[in-house]
């Protein structure tokens, strides 16, 4: 029992920064994203946790995808609701708050000069991710991020395996035109 709960912490440990940034890219809300990766990781241990642990990972980060689609599909209905609620001339977009990729720093560069273009390209890839269709940027994060194959990539969206190569073809291809003045 000891060893499966500690197993079961490393587990969440290894996936909860980078599902956070999942999270955050796809909602732009640090908050929101924290929710959603707590709900995530609640449903995982309640529903999934007994699974053998090669199961785990993808499983997990079909849990984290349905609850952003989740989060996605009641902003939308909230939004329907804000337009007319709010006064007009204001905006209802929320920035992303301090936890910004930009402000992660990179031990491998030295020169003030190329933390600089490293801080804009940063920020030029995250805009563009969050730019992405919701399943494009699912699928490019999945395989690129996570190094998920083709196959767990489809588990975890709920997809066939063509629909992954698909969405992450278009979503490579947008990044490189979105992208295409900053070098990474």
């Amino acid at each position: 029992m000891r060893d499966s709960r500690r197993t079961i912490e490393e587990f969440l440990a290894s996936v909860e920064r980078r599902a956070f940034r999942m999270a955050q890219i796809s909602t732009g809300n640090s908050e929101d994203a924290l929710d959603i990766v707590q709900d995530s990781m609640f449903i995982w241990v309640r529903k999934y946790s007994e699974k053998p642990e090669e199961e785990w990972r993808p499983l997990f980060f079909r849990v984290l995808q349905n609850k952003i689609r989740d989060w996605h599909r009641r902003n939308k209905v909230r939004n329907r609701w804000r337009i007319w609620l709010q006064p007009w001339g204001k905006s209802n977009e929320e920035t992303v708050g301090e936890n910004s990729i930009e402000h992660l720093a990179d031990p491998a560069v030295k020169e003030i000069g190329d933390q600089m273009v490293l801080g804009h390209s940063m920020q030029a890839l995250e805009a563009a991710l969050a730019a992405l269709p919701l399943r494009q940027q699912q699928a490019f994060l999945l395989r690129a991020w996570e190094e998920m194959n083709v196959r767990e990539t489809a588990a975890v969206m709920g997809c066939s395996e063509g629909s992954v190569k698909t969405h992450y073809s278009r979503a490579v291809h947008a990044l490189r035109n979105l992208l295409e003045d900053h070098q990474l």
